[in-house]
């Protein structure tokens, strides 16, 4: 593969080295932005100081809050990923793909990805990936483009009449490049090859983009491919740690039950009481994770323009495919809902599974239990998953000048995302061994030994499999035309009126199957001996880290093997619909808004403010299925609901001193409930938990009321050190509420709850205590916090140093979703369900051909879930803090050929969760009691690129 890679490189490299040098990139102002007051200000530079001297000039001419992303030339974007590139935005907190390690989602000011609007161009668009299809939250995944189809992100955290409205957090607008961003023939290119540590794999990454003008006509398209296999690997506890003073219990307190077998004739107690073991914990799993995700990403953009005179067309296009093939391979010991109450039961299954403690420790700091067990039994599994999405974009724009005061915009789109996936779990089990665990000093590769053989494919039974298919689809249509006037008033003031009318069409469909119980059929008509016939001790994933004290063979199956016993797409028929997590839903919204900007001397100092207001109607249409008639079997249901949205918004920007200015703006903006919670039914999300949810079609959006305001310091040229604070208020927040009810008032199956729920029939007690959580429009909230950013190029330094150059932003948040988590003992003590804090750093150097980047993005803990609750065992799931080093060198021979490095997650981070005992009696469990603990090695790309 890499001799490969070389022969490609190496022709391309050479021909670019000869060819004849492009000219040298300079600062421009973009197409509608007005050029810096002061020309004699502005510097020559090239590189990633070029692209954040544009940003900033298009920061100080805004008058809302707004930051903005520019490529460094067309086809350049400065990161490999749009959401990698955000998170340097003070305010911005990335959420990455957990399969890929890519940035996937955006978080802003501490509110959940889905408060953040996505446009194209102006138009508003949703696609998933990878998990989160099927979730039916509103968002957009950035991992599903490549960064070079793209030449500008501008981001508002203000609001403007103008922009779409539901982003209470903010606004992000992508603008795809035009031929007339750059009036001349251009090729770019980029060829490199792309190594994760972990996988120890080399994959290929290239990109090409041809933009030409001929008078009047210009045409671009740019097409870019990539792939890469990332490896994963940890431990798992599956959902926490709980003790058997707990898990006893029933209902079951804690995460789930556990009751050790102390009656058994070998139990040993050492210098143990028993009360001091049962308050001992134990993980709900002890197992061992791996993973490997072979990802490919294809993408294609495209704009036609016509720009003469006073007119401007362009059809603009863009297609991405984006697919995943993830294997998942676990291995452990299966400690949940294990008790002995038949100790004439066949060891370690249901009846007779209680650990019996042999030769057991317990750590004083943590309070684990370690040790040595009997009748432990141990899951070996594979999952084996493919997702694929496919987005669609085109879009007619057209722009106008009337007169020298007068310009009529319009646009017309339609996108489309269309995401699937599906999946097989298979696990085989080796029932009732005596077994020793300990965790060391690395609770990341714990260690676990026993007699018995785990790649005898003869030890193992109780073989297991569930299969399912999941597709959403978004399509969104949008109309909008826009007029701007320019007008003088008294004096030397003048005004910049924009009004326009928008209509805005989308839909989402949730199609889910699970034909778990069809693949089961098979399973059973092929009984012990043909599942052992399928089994390997050839681990199906390469270069896996499991430490020295795990087994590193085990009974397992492979890819092949599984997909062709059990076909996910053949054992997902529409026969196995799933109608309560099935729906569609289709949002339709008309819009006007009416704004103008201002722009004036105070004091012989510049004030420029803007005031609009915005009015939305928007009607919902809801087709789901609910359960009807006295069997309650699922028919069509349809729900319909309408509100309607006035949102006024004002903003100023004043210039205190020639380089100090103030901003300040104050505004309503609005989020959509996710619909998920609209339109979904009443489920079980956990079949161990007795605690279902259910979705309200009759929710209203969220409001908010946001007062903006900032100092920003304007130092030197490409200098800046600003201070922001801002403050959201809001109203009919989405709440959710539990009530206590019976598992038969809720009319679900039997098999909707776990076996610890059921008799020996399989039926569980209809008067069973069940909690309901539901969503309603509920209170006042309140969101505050302030933002720090500082950027400079250390021009002043000799030379060579004076290439140096930094830039750094710390957002700190007062999260309005504080809660309230109460002891077993009723103390409160106050939880943040976002990070408090989060910071990014960059020091870069450029001088001549060489440049050098290193960033630090880091964020705090926070609450792992929405919603804090005690499951009885004391223990607060947290979310770890983590930091992601990155960097890249590159040296430019000429314009037409560039070498470079780029290197993702230098630091290897560990991205885990761990339990906090809030009673502070066992510490803080952030290196003891982790859960989902998983390294993802760090992703090495070496290649070139350049003009041609």
């Amino acid at each position: 593969m890499k001799k490969k890679l070389l022969a490609t490189l190496l022709p391309i490299a050479l021909s670019a080295a000869y060819s004849n040098p492009a000219l040298a990139q300079e600062i421009a102002p973009a197409q509608n932005d007005a050029a810096p007051a002061d020309a004699s200000q502005t510097v020559v530079v090239t590189g990633f100081r070029s692209s954040l001297q544009k940003a900033l000039n298009l920061k100080q001419q805004a008058i809302g809050v707004r930051d903005s992303i520019v490529a460094e030339d067309i086809g350049k974007f400065p990161e490999a990923n749009v959401a990698e590139s955000l998170q340097r935005v003070p305010g911005v907190i990335l959420n990455r793909d957990e399969s890929s390690g890519e940035g996937q989602r955006i978080s802003i000011r501490g509110l959940p990805t889905e408060y953040s609007v996505t446009t194209l161009n102006g138009a508003p668009v949703n696609t998933t990936s990878t998990a989160t299809i099927g979730s039916a939250a509103r968002g957009f995944n950035y991992d599903v483009f490549a960064s070079e189809l793209f030449g500008r992100v501008d981001f508002y955290k203000s609001p403007l009449a103008e922009l779409t409205e539901g982003g209470l957090g903010g606004v992000v607008d992508l603008q795809s490049p035009r031929p007339f961003d750059n009036p001349k023939r251009t090729v770019r290119y980029s060829v490199s090859a792309s190594y994760n540590t972990a996988s120890e794999h080399t994959d290929p990454t290239g990109f090409a983009l041809y933009s030409n003008t001929w008078g009047p006509v210009g045409f671009l398209i740019g097409g870019s491919h990539s792939s890469s296999v990332n490896t994963r690997s940890g431990f798992e506890a599956t959902g926490g740690y709980n003790s058997s003073a707990n898990g006893s219990q029933s209902p079951v307190k804690g995460n789930f039950a556990v009751a050790l077998d102390y009656d058994s004739p070998r139990a040993n107690l050492g210098g143990y009481t028993r009360a001091q073991i049962d308050n001992a914990f134990l993980p709900r799993i002890y197992r061992y994770y791996g993973s490997a995700n072979d990802r490919t990403r294809d993408g294609l953009v495209s704009s036609l323009q016509y720009k003469k005179g006073d007119l401007d067309i362009s059809l603009d296009t863009m297609y991405s495919k984006l697919k995943n093939q993830r294997d998942e391979a676990y291995f452990g010991i299966l400690v949940r809902n294990s008790r002995t109450t038949n100790r004439n039961a066949p060891a370690g299954q249901a009846g007779n599974s209680g650990f019996i403690p042999l030769n057991v420790h317990i750590d004083p700091s943590s309070n684990l239990l370690t040790g040595t067990f009997g009748n432990t039994s141990y899951s070996s599994g594979v999952t084996y998953s493919d997702d694929e999405t496919e987005f669609g974009y085109a879009a007619l724009n057209a722009n106008w000048k009337v007169s020298k005061d007068f310009r009529i915009t319009s646009q017309v789109s339609t996108n489309r995302s269309k995401a699937e996936r599906y999946q097989d779990t298979l696990s085989g089990q080796i029932f009732g061994i005596d077994s020793t665990i300990d965790y060391g000093t690395d609770h990341v590769y714990p260690s676990m030994s026993s007699p018995v053989s785990y790649t005898d494919p003869n030890n193992f039974q109780g073989f297991g499999i569930g299969t399912d298919f999941t597709r959403e689809i978004d399509r969104g249509k949008q109309a909008r035309v826009v007029a701007d006037w320019d007008y003088a008033l008294a004096g030397d003031w003048t005004g910049h009126l924009k009004a326009g009318a928008v209509w805005v069409e989308t839909s989402k469909d949730i199609h889910k199957r699970n034909g778990t119980s069809l693949a089961t059929a098979r399973l059973n008509a092929l009984g012990n001996a043909g599942l052992r016939a399928g089994m390997t001790s050839q681990l199906p994933i390469d270069n896996l880290d499991m430490g020295d004290g795990w087994p590193h063979a085990w009974g397992t199956f492979t890819r092949d093997f599984t997909y062709s016993t059990f076909d996910p797409v053949a054992y997902n028929p529409l026969s196995a619909f799933t109608p309560a997590q099935s729906f569609k839903a289709k949002e339709t919204i008309t819009t006007a808004f009416v704004q103008s900007d201002f722009k004036g001397q105070v004091f012989e100092k510049e004030l420029r403010f803007n005031a609009g207001v915005r009015y939305s109607r928007t009607e919902t249409d809801i087709d789901n299925y609910k359960q009807q008639g006295a069997s309650l079997a699922y028919g069509p249901n349809t729900e319909k609901g309408s509100y309607s949205n006035l949102l006024p918004a004002m903003s100023a920007a004043f210039d205190v001193t020639d380089t100090l200015m103030w901003r300040a703006s104050w505004g309503k903006t609005i989020s959509r409930a996710s619909l998920g919670i609209i339109a979904a039914q009443t489920v079980i999300p956990n079949q161990f938990d007795n605690t279902a949810t259910a979705g309200n079609p009759n929710l209203k959006p969220q409001q908010s009321k946001n007062l903006d305001t900032s100092l920003e310091w304007y130092f030197q040229q490409g200098g800046l050190l600003s201070v922001a604070a801002f403050r959201k208020v809001l109203t009919d927040a989405t709440v959710a509420n539990t009530t206590q009810t019976t598992f038969g008032a809720l009319g679900l199956p039997d098999t909707a709850l776990g076996p610890i729920f059921q008799d020996a029939n399989g039926r569980v007690d209809p008067s069973l205590p069940m909690t309901l959580r539901s969503y309603t429009n509920a209170g006042e909230q309140t969101l505050k916090g302030y933002e720090l950013a500082y950027q400079q190029s250390f021009n002043f330094l000799p030379d060579p140093f004076k290439g140096f150059g930094a830039l750094a932003s710390f957002t700190h948040i007062d999260p309005f979703n504080s809660q309230k988590w109460i002891t077993n003992a009723g103390k409160e003590i106050k939880v943040n369900s976002v990070p408090k804090y989060a910071y990014s750093t960059t020091a870069y150097y450029e001088n001549g051909p060489l440049a050098v980047r290193f960033s630090w993005n880091y964020k705090g803990r926070s609450l792992h879930g929405d919603t804090p609750r005690n499951n009885g065992d004391d223990l607060i799931r947290w979310r770890a803090a983590r930091g992601y080093l990155d960097g890249n060198i590159s040296y430019r021979i000429n314009d037409s050929l560039e070498l470079r490095i780029d290197a993702l997650n230098l630091s290897n981070t560990l991205a885990y969760d761990y339990f906090e005992d809030a009673t502070g009696k066992y510490g803080s469990g952030k290196k003891t009691r982790m859960d989902y603990a998983k390294y993802d090695g760090r992703t090495i790309k070496i290649g070139i690129r350049g003009k041609l």
